[in-house]
């Protein structure tokens, strides 16, 4: 037998597909609480499930609509379907430079794109003046 719960859950399952995730209006259709709905994710792993299933359905749904614009010839919508997903091709505005380990460095933009190691640059780490 479903408890008032039971139903209710799956009631904000339903709203938040309809609502493409989007919680407070979920909540609102289906009567309950912000603070219950997070309390139910917190403490029932089938609702949090079901949940994030909601999240990749609105995904998809908003990716399609995104595929529908490239193909009416929208410049904006291709440039960032590019920018995302093409970035190993080239299609990026800056790059991402990971500096590993514990190197200090210094950078000087003002003349020259140049990053120096402290060592390199010639300057006294050690604290020893």
């Amino acid at each position: 037998m479903s408890t008032n719960s039971d139903i209710q859950k799956r009631a904000m399952i339903e709203a938040l597909e309809k609502s493409l995730g989007i919680v407070t209006t979920a909540c609102k259709s289906v009567g309950i609480s912000r603070d219950t709905h997070y309390r139910w994710l917190k403490e029932d792993k089938e609702y949090r499930i079901k949940c994030k299933d909601m999240e990749n359905i609105a995904i998809d749904f908003v990716e399609s609509q995104l595929h529908k614009q490239i193909a009416k010839g929208n410049p904006l919508s291709t440039i960032f379907f590019l920018k995302c997903k093409a970035k190993k091709r080239g299609y990026i505005e800056q790059n991402d430079v990971k500096i590993m380990g514990n190197m200090k460095f210094t950078a000087d933009f003002g003349k020259s794109d140049t990053i120096h190691t402290t060592q390199e640059s010639g300057e006294n780490t050690s604290g020893d003046q």
